[in-house]
């Protein structure tokens, strides 16, 4: 080899090496930042419970499932989703509540499952005497057999939220265009029992199934993704004592407390209230709602 060919051939050796050093570099920093964003796969950081945006207790999409279908361009989810994390001014964002409107120092009681025809008037009785009010997470379904109810709790103040057509814990699992099914048909029971007095002005998963989906298409319709920040395991019946201990040491947690009037005999979550609501007024705590728009 010449010696002009074999400096050639060293300097195009040495534009190699570089670049292939250049190419690691770039796969360990994309490897860095998908670590430090939680995007290492399918199923992005959003999407699993222990993201301090997903409520405790939130079912992560099954890794063997199927990928949502996205919606075609033109629909509300698609717009929606095509917004990006900055919502348009006056739409409803689809990350999860996490501000009180009432300030800092307020609690926001959440109630699920209803109505009842049995527990949601005994609650709405124990809110009014302590003067509070709460928002109603009301299946679909129970929301159409009980009409009647659900113009109660709007009466006495309190807000609703739709907490699915059917309360189907595995939605998180299934296609996007069952979820929709189940999120909007809820909505529709809930707006019509209601009378055209109130509607829904939040989406609660059943069992906290949300997907980046299913927080999507309730923003574009109107209702703000409403996880929580408290939950005292009411449903299974732990005590009555249990209920308002978890409470009262949780408080730090955040606002939001997750009760339940269907589903099961919901005496202990009444008594728990009974106490609970006198004893947030005696320690300077007020009773708001979620805010819409923090």
């Amino acid at each position: 080899m010449s010696s002009k060919n074999r400096v050639r051939y060293i300097a195009t050796a040495a534009v190699a090496t570089a670049a292939m050093a250049m190419g690691v570099a770039g796969c360990a920093t994309s490897a860095a930042t998908a670590t430090s964003t939680g995007q290492t796969g399918p199923h992005h950081a959003s999407t699993v419970p222990m993201h301090p945006s997903v409520p405790a207790g939130s079912v992560a999409p099954s890794p063997t499932s199927p990928p949502a279908r996205i919606p075609a361009a033109g629909t509300p989810t698609a717009s929606a989703a095509a917004k990006g994390a900055v919502p348009a001014k006056g739409a409803i964002p689809s990350s999860f509540t996490k501000v009180s409107e009432g300030g800092p120092h307020t609690v926001n009681i959440t109630i699920d499952d209803g109505p009842s025809p049995v527990w949601t008037p005994k609650i709405l009785s124990v809110l009014a005497q302590n003067h509070a009010k709460a928002t109603f997470c009301m299946i679909g379904k129970n929301a159409a057999k009980y009409p009647d109810l659900v113009k109660d709790v709007v009466k006495a103040g309190n807000r609703l939220c739709d907490h699915s057509l059917n309360h189907d814990m595995t939605m998180s699992r299934k296609s996007a265009s069952y979820q929709s099914q189940e999120i909007l048909e809820g909505q529709a029971f809930i707006d019509k029992a209601a009378g055209g007095t109130a509607k829904a002005q939040y989406y609660r998963a059943p069992g906290g199934a949300f997907t980046p989906t299913s927080r999507q298409i309730a923003a574009a319709h109107g209702m703000r993704p409403l996880g929580w920040d408290i939950d005292p395991k009411d449903w299974s019946r732990p005590g009555t004592e249990s209920i308002i201990n978890t409470v009262k040491h949780e408080l730090s947690n955040g606002p939001i407390i997750l009760f339940h009037d269907g589903g099961g005999i919901r005496s202990q979550t009444v008594s728990a209230l009974q106490h609970l609501l006198p004893w947030l007024k005696q320690h300077g705590y007020g009773v708001s709602f979620p805010s819409q728009a923090g």
